[in-house]
């Protein structure tokens, strides 16, 4: 029996973990189960009782990517210890389905890569892709009608900014930002939510601006695809063309593993 493939997004804020299974399938492929665990300090215990829940005979191949080295490190020294028998891969540039015209594409973040992965198996043949990324950072990359992974802008993320307020001033209050279900009034009539429109709405600006930019020498207008915390609501917001994937950089993940085998 072939064993699952265990898709790992180490991000600075969450580890997200996708259980997938290792038949090929048309489209893009969707997690069996999955986990979220906080990336700073992972509970690793919850992993194992996750694992165990599941139901995991014969194991597990872990494919991890990651854009957090201390996370990574626990995480490798838990399945090196408690999984021993279970292969491990950590993805690199070079790993991944995927053309990349960038000077330097080993410098790229790889989730970023593995969105375009996904995106190139969702997108329309013919029309390039804008793929937004709303994590601790927010990224918009482009991705050509050829399938090439051109590039893109990285700005501070929404719960990013919002700590900057704080940090940065003497009376702004730290607020929460990191998930969003729904946009929030543009007209704040106090403090705290006026520093939710400014935040959410900048970030709608920004990724509203740079798509248009991003696709300008584009024929035809690209399909723009969503993934992260603040995803659901800058959907709402963007509008019918854009097109929100929860699981977009663990899919791309899979695809990559699949690849490789």
């Amino acid at each position: 029996m072939a064993r699952s493939i265990l898709a790992v997004d180490v991000g600075n804020a969450r580890i997200k973990i996708g259980r997938f299974a290792p038949e090929h399938v048309a489209g893009l492929p969707e997690p069996e189960q999955t986990l979220s665990l906080c990336g700073r300090e992972p509970e690793l215990d919850q992993l194992a009782a996750w694992l165990a829940a599941a139901g995991d005979s014969p194991g597990c191949h872990w494919w991890i990517a990651s854009v957090n080295r201390p996370a990574t490190t626990r995480l490798v020294d838990w399945v090196r210890q408690h999984r021993p028998d279970d292969p491990l891969t950590l993805l690199s540039a070079g790993d991944l389905p995927l053309a990349v015209d960038v000077r330097r594409p080993d410098m790229v973040g790889v989730d970023r890569l593995l969105d375009a992965v996904a995106a190139n198996r969702l997108r329309s043949p013919g029309r390039p892709a804008v793929v937004v990324d709303l994590g601790t950072a927010i990224t918009v990359d482009l991705v050509s009608a050829a399938g090439v992974f051109c590039g893109g802008a990285i700005l501070p993320g929404i719960e990013m900014s919002a700590r900057a307020m704080h940090e940065f001033t003497d009376l702004l209050p730290l607020i929460e930002m990191s998930e969003l279900d729904q946009p929030p009034p543009a007209l704040g009539t106090a403090t705290v939510p006026a520093m939710r429109s400014g935040l959410y709405w900048l970030a709608v600006g920004a990724v509203r601006e740079l798509t248009a930019r991003l696709s300008s020498d584009s024929k035809g207008p690209p399909e723009i695809f969503l993934t992260g915390g603040a995803g659901p609501a800058m959907a709402e917001a963007i509008g019918g063309a854009a097109r929100l994937v929860p699981h977009l950089t663990l899919a791309g993940i899979a695809l990559a593993a699949k690849h490789a085998d």
